[in-house]
């Protein structure tokens, strides 16, 4: 029996450890806010928050939540009111939209560790979550609105 939570709800997982945590998000707990991109952990659609911190729920095993607190895009605020996601909106960020919640979750990570990044620090804490519609800009843009710092 693997104990963990996910946005805040205390959850039990009683099948195979191995079994990765995207799966479990999508097919078990019915929340399909995380994505499914390369399922190598390289493309960051499936970026969750682990103990606060970034991680690709793709290469992240059910062992690896035992005692583990997970928050997804579904947990990160119940009313879309989190920084991040107003000034997702207020940076007009989405184009097509599907990579956007691993990037709202890297951004949170982010902002999380580093109040006010640079655009260095954005640039290095993003690198690894592609848009292929390249709103890379208006990421930076929206992750300085969210940081209280306008670019």
């Amino acid at each position: 029996m693997i104990r963990f939570k996910v946005n805040g709800q205390s959850r039990v997982f009683d099948g195979d450890p191995e079994m990765p945590l995207l799966w479990y998000l999508r097919d078990e707990a019915q929340m399909t806010g995380t994505k499914f991109g390369c399922g190598i952990g390289q493309c960051g659609c499936c970026t969750v928050l682990n103990n606060g911190k970034a991680a690709r729920s793709c290469v992240t095993t059910m062992k690896d939540v035992e005692n583990a607190s997970v928050t997804t895009i579904e947990g990160l605020s119940k009313n879309g009111q989190h920084p991040v996601q107003k000034a997702w909106k207020q940076a007009n960020v989405p184009q097509c939209g599907y990579c956007q919640s691993g990037q709202m979750m890297q951004a949170a990570s982010l902002l999380a560790e580093k109040p006010k990044p640079t655009d260095q620090e954005i640039d290095a804490a993003m690198q690894g979550n592609i848009c292929r519609c390249g709103t890379y800009q208006r990421i930076r843009q929206a992750i300085h609105i969210a940081a209280g710092v306008r670019a």
